[in-house]
């Protein structure tokens, strides 16, 4: 599930007859729970809802899961091949990159291969 750029992993407990979650990619803890999928969703939201507003009322800006960058390392030969490909499209590495990653995460969905990224 995903909500205003928070994701969240979702787990159920069988003895508790309860769904439970908790956002990820943070340091911080959100968490929340309920009997239904519609009163999960809504208690995700409520969940970051109340994160936010907490974070605004501490004047600390909320820590976000993910900035857009991250670092890959990859053996020499392997980043010449990648150079070498993106220059022959004429585009950067970069480009080249996010276009591949995109295009795989496309094809996984086609393919209904879970990939954690569900909307609520």
């Amino acid at each position: 599930m995903t909500y205003r750029g928070y994701s969240a992993k979702v787990a159920f407990d069988a003895d508790a007859e309860v769904l439970h979650g908790e956002v990820i990619g943070l340091r911080d803890v959100i968490t929340f729970q309920a009997t239904s999928v519609e009163g999960l969703k809504e208690a995700f939201r409520d969940s970051v809802d109340d994160y936010l507003a907490w974070c605004a009322e501490l004047g600390q800006e909320p820590e976000r899961a993910y900035a857009g960058r991250f670092l890959v390392r990859m053996e020499p030969d392997l980043h010449r091949d990648l150079a070498v490909a993106a220059e022959r499209e004429g585009e950067s590495i970069n480009a080249f990159v996010v276009a591949c990653l995109e295009r795989e995460i496309d094809a996984r969905r086609e393919r209904g291969t879970r990939v954690g990224l569900e909307a609520v």
